[in-house]
């Protein structure tokens, strides 16, 4: 059955809580492929856009982009990358993804 102009549009992209190998829950959510195309633009020209799509996909706790480039340099390796996995799974863009390009580099 088709859907409206209005479901279609109103879509969002997925969340859901991560268990981190350090202990705890985070929740996160899927990145729009606007926000994609805007990181996959900031690595192709030399920036680290890691802390910037982590403050746009953790729904709680919430962090900045500069809390979130904290994270990447002080925190723990295997929470950062349990986060950004299954982020790029709800954003479609997980390993074997047809989306597979627009990955940036480090996720």
């Amino acid at each position: 059955m088709a859907i409206t102009k209005e479901e279609l549009l109103s879509r969002r992209p997925g969340e859901d809580d991560v268990p981190l190998p350090s202990g705890g829950t985070v929740r996160v959510r899927g990145l729009t492929r606007g926000e994609v195309k805007d990181i996959s633009d900031g690595v192709n020209e030399g920036k680290n856009m890691e802390p910037y799509s982590l403050s746009l996909a953790l729904v709680d706790p919430v962090l900045t982009e500069e809390e979130a480039a904290g994270m990447t340099t002080s925190g723990c390796f295997d929470d950062v990358q349990a986060i950004t996995t299954r982020v790029n799974e709800l954003s479609g863009i997980a390993q074997g993804s047809a989306k597979e390009s627009y990955k940036s580099p480090g996720s």
